[in-house]
């Protein structure tokens, strides 16, 4: 609050004969008036004892000129966000691209459950395994969207590339292959997770960059170091019955 002295004050004129005196009179000890000394150029404003807010004339108070600003950023068309604040629009875009990086990652993912869920495949465990992996990164996606839309941002859906269907790689065979593309698909989604990370760092926008390190950046790397190992088990195992095994592990891993 701004404390300033109005007009009246300069009605006031000094009762102390001559000069170099006080510019105002001193209150007795017991009064309630304000007491005005001078000093210099400049006076100041003090409370008498026993001073009673009542009595107080010739003070107002006004709210900030930061705030007055504030009010004056606050949207009154219908269509725009009120909630939107310090929330840079390359930010936006930047959440909206790794939206459409979550949810293509996710439909890859249920390709793969799609494919290991096949009669002639039957292996349950890596089906189950990439149905959860897809339903985590639609999670995400959907992560993102509520934060867009609490930011005061507009999600926009991009288009979705269509997958491949079949996974069986003549050497490496369709258990490794998938699992090693998997593994790709952590990595590539870690990447732009760290260049989202980025522009909110480049925005100074300490929430963006809060919201993405502290709910995806941890998980992501504790996912890719999972898959690694998975990858590094399935090239032990090759393509014969450990296959099987594997699949089973995956099947009852909680």
């Amino acid at each position: 609050m701004l404390l300033k002295a109005s007009p009246a004050l300069s009605l006031l004129s000094s009762s102390s004969g001559g000069g170099g005196g006080n510019l105002f009179p001193l209150p007795s000890r017991n009064s309630s008036n304000l007491l005005f000394t001078s000093r210099g150029s400049t006076f100041s404003v003090k409370a008498a004892k026993g001073t009673n807010t009542k009595s107080l004339t010739g003070v107002v108070f006004e709210p900030f000129e930061e705030v007055k600003k504030e009010m004056d950023l606050v949207p009154t068309t219908p269509l725009v966000s009120l909630a939107r604040h310090k929330f840079a629009d390359d930010s936006e875009a930047a959440i909206n691209d790794q939206i459409n990086v979550e949810y293509n990652v996710s439909y890859i993912y249920h390709a793969l459950y799609a494919y290991f869920d096949r009669d002639n495949v039957g292996l349950k465990g890596f089906a189950k395994f990439f149905n959860d992996s897809s339903l985590e990164e639609r999670g995400h996606a959907e992560m993102f969207m509520e934060y867009q839309n609490k930011r005061g941002g507009r999600v926009k859906l991009q288009s979705i590339l269509m997958p491949i269907s079949e996974f069986d790689h003549e050497e490496k065979g369709d258990a490794l292959y998938a699992m090693e593309l998997a593994l790709s698909l952590e990595k590539l989604t870690n990447e732009k997770l760290l260049k989202l990370q980025s522009v909110g760092v480049k925005n100074n926008d300490v929430q963006l960059v809060d919201f993405v390190e502290s709910e995806f950046l941890g998980e992501q790397v504790e996912a890719i170091k999972k898959i690694s190992e998975y990858v590094a088990q399935l090239r032990r195992m090759g393509k014969g019955h450990g296959v099987w095994h594997f699949d089973q592990m995956l099947l009852h891993e909680v």
